[in-house]
């Protein structure tokens, strides 16, 4: 993982726990899912009811204004 990437992934998890107010287990759960099934993380948090619908298109919104 490049030094952006890193910095990006992290920037994620922090509006998750900040702005979305998920909790560590939930994101870490999330992780691990996402890698074992190669799936987007914030898809895999929607599609497993972590997130709601409203939360992903915030989520997503604030992903593309991140984008270096």
């Amino acid at each position: 993982m490049t030094n952006s990437n890193y910095i990006f992934y992290k920037k994620m998890i922090f509006f998750l726990l900040d702005e979305i107010g998920l909790d560590h287990s939930s994101i870490e759960l999330g992780l691990k899912l996402s890698l074992r099934n190669n799936t987007p993380l914030p898809i895999l948090l929607w599609s497993y009811g972590m997130l709601t619908i409203d939360e992903l298109d915030k989520l997503y919104s604030f992903l593309f204004q991140n984008i270096e």
